[in-house]
């Protein structure tokens, strides 16, 4: 189970605790405020929080030509201990001007490992979840530099986009998945590629990531297997229980982990973090939905679960355990379940059960 942090970044003597919000486009307005609340739950388990909104996203960019304003990322690296963010509708065209924001997040903070766990929640305490797995996935590289061109020739036009493997984004996305199968029960690294086919840039993914634990004896308890990604997914659905941390290169790992929510029934109870060295931001792993969009049905549970991930990774133990608990209990009780898993419960009254569980 996920329940260690990555690597503790709590100041114990912290007297607040300040977190960016960034509810951006879609549902992200509804399902932000939701964690905010299970956070505000948690009394004096952590430092008093103080909230800042903070914008970003396609509605910004449409209403003043930025999707990502300068002052946003300003208040989050002077102001901000932390930060949740909700969701983004980055149009799938080419836009002149508009670039994603939760990408350039992810590089201006340095934020080089999305930290995904898919974990069920088992029909009665104490027993051990069906599927328990994390997939860790590289933040910074691959094919989202977003460096294409198009070019007209002959034959028509002709796409082409560059993808950037690094040594030293690979061992540090290696060494923080390692320490995180080091912190689990089963010790059990999966580290996924194409090699077979992308022998230069996912060799030295696969290559690099193998050498952290060449480096550092700790980590000789760790089982190493590789696994190729199209294979991989296969394995996923079919036998999930044969992975416990799952290490990728940027694309891999967002295909990957999305696939892997049908295993736990939504993608709306699926969080994650986005974690670097000195930062941490909650992201549920859903998009911004803009069919339900002011209906009061969104998940709020992988907003809720994300909050606990990243007081977690902070060392706010106690609280994450109190918010996770609580939305166990509700979706074992399954008498507040959203129309994606299922229920006719609204998002308001989700919140409502879990604040009562904190």
């Amino acid at each position: 189970m996920y329940r260690a942090p990555l690597r503790s970044m709590a100041t114990l003597a912290r007297q607040k605790l300040t977190i960016g919000l960034i509810p951006a486009d879609g549902i992200g307005r509804e399902v932000i405020p939701a964690a905010k609340t299970a956070i505000e739950a948690l009394g004096s388990d952590i430092p008093p929080p103080k909230f800042i909104d903070l914008a970003a996203g396609w509605e910004t960019f449409t209403r003043t030509g930025e999707a990502l304003p300068p002052e946003t990322v300003q208040v989050l690296k002077d102001e901000c201990d932390c930060a949740l963010f909700g969701s983004v509708s980055s149009p799938s065209r080419k836009v002149v001007g508009y670039s994603s924001p939760i990408v350039a997040l992810r590089k201006i903070l340095d934020l080089y490992a999305n930290v995904r766990p898919i974990l069920s929640v088992s029909p009665n305490p104490g027993e051990p979840a069906a599927v328990d797995l994390v997939v860790v996935r590289e933040n910074t590289e691959c094919l989202y530099i977003k460096q294409e061109e198009l070019i007209n020739t002959p034959y028509g036009k002709e796409a082409r986009a560059t993808r950037l493997i690094t040594e030293r984004a690979s061992r540090r996305i290696g060494q923080m998945a390692f320490e995180l199968a080091l912190a689990r029960p089963r010790k059990h690294l999966t580290i996924i590629h194409k090699s077979n086919v992308l022998s230069v840039t996912d060799g030295l993914f696969r290559e690099t990531v193998r050498s952290v634990a060449t480096a550092d004896p700790k980590y000789q308890d760790v089982t190493i297997m590789e696994q190729l990604v199209d294979s991989a997914v296969y394995r996923l659905f079919r036998e999930p229980q044969v992975f416990d941390v799952m290490v990728a290169p940027n694309l891999y790992g967002d295909i990957l982990s999305d696939a892997a929510a049908a295993l736990v029934g939504s993608l709306g109870v699926v969080p994650s973090i986005n974690a670097g060295d000195d930062f941490v931001m909650g992201e549920p792993v859903h998009g911004s939905a803009p069919d339900i969009v002011g209906q009061n049905i969104a998940n709020p549970i992988a907003s809720i679960r994300s909050a606990a991930l990243m007081l977690r990774h902070l060392g706010y133990t106690k609280g994450a355990d109190r918010i996770d608990a609580a939305v166990d209990s509700v979706v074992r009780e399954a008498e507040y379940l959203t129309p994606d898993l299922g229920g006719k419960a609204k998002t308001d009254a989700v919140v409502d059960a879990v604040v009562r569980r904190i």
